[in-house]
């Protein structure tokens, strides 16, 4: 995934740091990938159309970082999700969240700041299949001002619960949850779960990959993809 880097900008001045996205540590490291051999045209064309309104990005050669709101991140994310599938090559999109340690290896906050809550989201449906393994890591190691102690698998079995409730759950596999359905719901689900965890727990991150046009979702793809173009018409569709 390639893109001219911008350089993070400071979080606006606030007497709580911690109460701004990028001051509390809200970011994603993403990485896209096209399976063809003209795969960079096929990502620059993908990525000069994204819009990153709101967000702060910084890419090397592994990834890209996106730092901002929550609502901004799930945008970007779905929209770069949706754009590769309408290429109509097998991607994968690997997204890395974290929020609560703005830090690289210390992750205190300015003021003690705790967890940090936050509307979740609403989907955004695309019209494109997706099928995806998530993990989520709730790093609470203490315990809460209300004395509520860490339980690790409580709060993962409470996201898994509720991707039950969103309809994108499959089942659940060696380390990972196995995600299915419109490329929005299951970036939706995702970021809802990392978020609904980060109101009881400071530091979240959660691994999402995603895998779309997928010879093995031939029959299962939704109804909507059925104008996606057809492979070596990806470069009409970067230039609309």
């Amino acid at each position: 995934m390639t893109s001219s880097p911008t350089a993070p900008t400071a979080p606006a001045p606030s007497g709580d740091p911690a109460a701004t996205p990028l001051g509390f540590g809200v970011g994603a490291r993403v990485t896209a990938a096209v399976m063809s051999e003209d795969y960079a045209r096929i990502l620059e064309g993908v990525l000069s159309r994204l819009d990153l309104t709101g967000l702060v990005h910084e890419t090397g050669d592994v990834s890209t970082y996106l730092g901002g709101h929550e609502a901004h991140l799930q945008r970007a994310l779905i929209d770069l999700a949706e754009a590769l599938a309408r290429t109509g090559h097998h991607a994968t999109l690997t997204v890395l969240l974290s929020r609560g340690c703005p830090g690289e290896v210390a992750c205190e906050l300015p003021g003690g700041a705790g967890p940090r809550a936050t509307e979740v989201p609403q989907p955004r449906s695309t019209g494109r299949f997706a099928s995806a393994e998530w993990a989520l890591y709730p790093l609470a190691d203490e315990v809460a001002v209300d004395g509520t102690a860490p339980d690790h698998m409580r709060d993962i079995y409470a996201a898994i619960d509720h991707a039950k409730d969103l309809g994108t759950f499959r089942g659940s596999e060696h380390f990972v949850t196995r995600l299915e359905g419109d490329a929005g719901d299951v970036i939706a689900t995702a970021l809802a779960g990392w978020l609904l965890v980060g109101r009881g727990v400071q530091h979240v991150t959660s691994h999402l990959t995603l895998s779309l046009n997928s010879p093995s979702h031939e029959g299962r793809e939704l109804a909507a993809s059925a104008d996606a173009p057809a492979a070596g018409d990806e470069g009409q569709e970067a230039s609309r």
